[in-house]
This record gives structure tokens, C-alpha cells and sequence, in this order.
């Protein structure tokens, strides 16, 4: 077992979960790839129990909707390091593919998670899915690819989350669009140069959809904090945007979208994509 002693596990945490997910062999042994998982993982989850902590009390506890949750690595631990030992709380967890929710469904059962559904729905289709509750406290989106990660937040939206946990995924949709637009923004102005190699396009899609992410939580009444996941080393896909629920809407914020919007030439993603923005000043 010296391999699960390394990893520096929490007290009470279940090995048998982690050889369940095959982060750990049978014999405890643990390889590289599944070590970089881990880490990963429970370093989110670092950041999500301090949400947690955060949020008000309630009888039931804490609900959580996990999107995008393939395996379910991150609500398997949260539920083990979180919601198990406190005996109240509900996590969800959202998933397309219905053979890993089937898995997950098992897996569950066999541990004794009562207080875990998964649920074989896209995140766009979730939020209006009985299966779910009206209002959920917490709403995480580990490496959701492309517009998955922008149904998490219309899907925290809907429901009146007090946080949201998102480290978005492979985002194509903008860098598209500036393709379609490269040869009017090379004529219009000096900026498209940040644009017009296709590696360029990619990168800059990626930074721009992030952004546009972040004023659309503040502009819907959030406080965003992005940072790093992990160590670059571990990951190329590691932007974390942590967002808690205020009570104030920011305008200003919802200007400079549609300022961002109208200059990259990406008015046409307003509707689709920033649906509540408020209306601009007249």
C-alpha cells in the first residue's frame, strides 16, 4: 500500500473508492496518468469545499450538479470527502453517454452513496428536467468541451446557483466565427493580427470565449475569480472561473460584452449565448 500512502490521502478517505475508479490497482498502486487525474481532481475539490462551507445552512444540506461528469471522479469525491460524512446533501451528476451513467448508477449503489443520482442528460437539457430540483446550490463543469461549458452556466442561471465551478474545455465556437470574419477584420483594424495565423485563431478563441464567460457572470450577478487549476505541467486545459451569486447585476459589465462582441465582430453569439444580458442604457 506504500503507493496510497504517498498520495497524501484525507482522513477517512476510501481507498476502495479509488480502486473502483482505477485511480488505485487492487494491490494500491497508483500510475502516472491516474496520479495526474487525481491531482487534479482533488485539487478542485479544494476549492469547491470552501463554497461549500460558505453556503447557508439547510436541513437537507447542500445540492451540487456536476456537468459533463464522464466517470464521475469529482462527485465520487466530493461525495466521499463531503457529503458522506456530514449525512445531508445531493449530488447529480450529468452525463450523455449512457453507459458511463450506468456505471456511475452501479458504482453508487455498491458504495452505499444514497444521496447520488445520475441523470443521462445533456446540460442544456437538465435545466429543464424534472429530475432535478427547482434551485441547486453548486454547479461544476470539469473540462466541458466547447458551448458544454456555456449550458453549465445557462443551467446555474436557470437554477439560481449560489456558485459556479467551471474549467472549460476545447473551445471552438468563437474561433470560428473570427474565421468566417478574418478577411473584414484584417481590412478594419490592426487587432485581427492577433487572429490571422490559424494556431493564432485557435489560442485567441479560446482567451476570448473565457472572458466573454466571466463578464456574462458578473453582468448576471456574480463575483468571478479566475485562476489556475493545477501546475501547466499536469494540464493544458486548466482555467478555473470560480463564480459566486451577489445581489447586484453589473451593467457595466454587460456594456463591455457587447463593446467586446461588437469589435471582434461576434454580435450574432448575443442571443444564443448571452440571452440575459440586461438592455443596454438607452
Amino acid at each position: 500500500m506504500k503507493d496510497a500512502q504517498a498520495l497524501d490521502l484525507k482522513p477517512g478517505q476510501s481507498t476502495e473508492l479509488l480502486k473502483e475508479l482505477h485511480i488505485l490497482t487492487r494491490e494500491g498502486r497508483i500510475n502516472q496518468d491516474s496520479r495526474r487525474k487525481l491531482k487534479q481532481v482533488t485539487h478542485l475539490y479544494q476549492f469547491i469545499e470552501k463554497l461549500l462551507v460558505e453556503l447557508p445552512e439547510s436541513p437537507s444540506g447542500p445540492t451540487l450538479a456536476d456537468h459533463g461528469a464522464g466517470k464521475s471522479y469529482l462527485g465520487f469525491l466530493l461525495y466521499d470527502l463531503y457529503f458522506r460524512p456530514r449525512g445531508t446533501g445531493h449530488i447529480y451528476g450529468i452525463e450523455t453517454r449512457a453507459e458511463l451513467v450506468e456505471r456511475s448508477r452501479a458504482l453508487a449503489q455498491r458504495l452505499g452513496f444514497e444521496r447520488m443520482s445520475f441523470l443521462h442528460l445533456s446540460a442544456a437539457d437538465a435545466a429543464g428536467s424534472s429530475e432535478l430540483p427547482e434551485r441547486i446550490d453548486v454547479v461544476t463543469a470539469l473540462h466541458a468541451c466547447d458551448t458544454a461549458t456555456d449550458d453549465a452556466i445557462a443551467f446555474g442561471l436557470r437554477k439560481q446557483a449560489r456558485c459556479m465551478v467551471l474549467v472549460p474545455c476545447c473551445q471552438a465556437e468563437v474561433a470560428a466565427c473570427l474565421r468566417q470574419t478574418k478577411a473584414l477584420a484584417l481590412a478594419r483594424t490592426p487587432l485581427s493580427e492577433l487572429w490571422r495565423h490559424p494556431l493564432h485563431t485557435r489560442e485567441m478563441g479560446s482567451q476570448l470565449t473565457n472572458v466573454l464567460r466571466c463578464l456574462y457572470l458578473e453582468a448576471m450577478g456574480y463575483q468571478v475569480t479566475v485562476t489556475e487549476l493545477v501546475g501547466w505541467e499536469h494540464s493544458m486545459k486548466n482555467e478555473l472561473i470560480l463564480a459566486r451569486a451577489t445581489a447586484q447585476r453589473k451593467r457595466s459589465a454587460a456594456e463591455r460584452l457587447r463593446a467586446l462582441l461588437a469589435e471582434f465582430g461576434l454580435q450574432a453569439l448575443e442571443a444564443e449565448r448571452f440571452p440575459g444580458l440586461p438592455q443596454s442604457a438607452v
